[in-house]
């Protein structure tokens, strides 16, 4: 597990060009950086802003509270998950939205 960030320090919220939120780096950020955890409370059901992590067997369900939940998508994501831990796969300059592939296993 990585170690905590205070995400407000490295990213922000604001009006993506891509969807309506977005998650902008405020930092310049690394290839292979961790960049925070997906935190809110558990949910059975899907919904906005939820992340869905199975470990094979089980999913659970996050709907989020913190600024990633307005990680917006891209085929040509610059970050994704490990579990609820987001990390840079390119490095990602300050002023950038910061996205993910909502469907990694097609």
């Amino acid at each position: 597990m990585a170690d905590a960030v205070d995400l407000s320090n490295r990213v922000c919220s604001r009006p993506s060009p891509i969807h309506g939120q977005g998650c902008f780096a405020l930092v310049g950020i690394d290839s292979g950086d961790f960049i925070g955890t997906f935190e809110g409370d558990r949910v059975r059901r899907d919904a906005d802003h939820v992340l869905w992590v199975s470990d094979g067997e089980r999913s659970v369900g996050i709907r989020g509270n913190n600024v990633l939940r307005y990680l917006n998508h891209s085929d040509r994501p610059n970050a994704a998950f490990d579990g609820f831990e987001l990390y840079a796969v390119d490095a990602i300059a300050a002023g950038d939205e910061i996205t993910i592939d909502y469907q990694p296993d097609r």
